[in-house]
């Protein structure tokens, strides 16, 4: 697959320093809720264990960082710390941002290492924590009946993550093996300023494009909304028939990207 380069500036998102901040507007939303809230857009699952997931994920993470793991892991055993009481897992999910934050410190971005996605460098895992921890932390506002914000700059750089990750991601989302065609393209744009990406399905994968940024290339399938409206889409979220966005094209085409790219 060509390297792509994204239709707009990442470096304005400090990945690690976001982390921080998602983690601590998810301790703020959860603080003091009832735990059994059940979670709508996690479905079997209640706040408790949406916030458990993501600490697990964080500390995870920490561990891989601070190895600087050269090959995939062969267990995700870590000692989580978790406290007995559901009621002081907002306190330990804080925790769990400094653990994420002090590996960070240890590591350089740009230090060579495993990664499941297509950037193999320690700088994948931040990214990766900071998009699971915002997406989390939406999913526990909806869950207490709050609109979610979300930063339109990490609304942005988030479609790129899923995207550019997303053909990589086959071992725990087999459906993405159904991505396939003929060069048949599909185009999310952002209706809100830069971002544009072109998705090529082909017989043996699927992708960015390279030619995907600007008007010149015409799709067979297009998609508009606002950055983090399609943020929340690609992670199912959103419905892509809500009126927020604008379709154009293929419906089927469409629909069979939605219906195979769950992450």
């Amino acid at each position: 697959m060509s390297t792509h380069r994204p239709s707009h500036p990442t470096t304005a998102v400090d990945h690690r320093a976001s982390v921080a901040a998602e983690t601590a507007a998810f301790v703020a939303a959860v603080q003091g809720a009832d735990p059994t809230t059940p979670v709508p857009s996690c479905p079997g699952w209640n706040l408790a264990d949406l916030v458990k997931h993501t600490g697990s994920v964080q500390r995870w993470f920490a561990v891989l960082l601070r190895k600087e793991s050269q090959q995939p892991p062969t267990s995700r055993d870590v000692d989580l710390q978790l406290p007995p009481r559901p009621e002081d897992y907002p306190d330990w999910l804080a925790a769990s941002a400094v653990e994420a934050a002090g590996a960070f410190a240890a590591t350089a971005p740009d230090t060579p290492m495993w990664a499941w996605g297509a950037d193999q460098h320690a700088r994948f895992w931040a990214r990766r924590m900071l998009y699971e921890t915002l997406v989390h932390r939406v999913d526990a506002e909806l869950a207490l009946g709050r609109r979610p914000m979300v930063d339109r700059a990490l609304a942005v750089d988030g479609v790129d993550e899923f995207l550019v990750n997303l053909p990589f991601a086959a071992f725990f989302a087999p459906n993405t093996a159904q991505l396939r065609g003929t060069g048949q393209t599909i185009r999310f744009r952002c209706i809100d300023g830069e971002g544009d990406w072109l998705v090529r399905l082909q017989p043996d994968r699927f992708g960015i494009a390279t030619d995907g940024p600007g008007r010149e290339t015409a799709a067979d399938a297009t998609l508009r909304g606002a950055a983090a409206d399609l943020l929340l889409l690609l992670y199912g979220r959103l419905d892509p028939m809500d009126d927020r966005f604008e379709r154009q094209g293929s419906p089927a085409l469409l629909d069979r990207w939605f219906a195979n790219s769950a992450f």
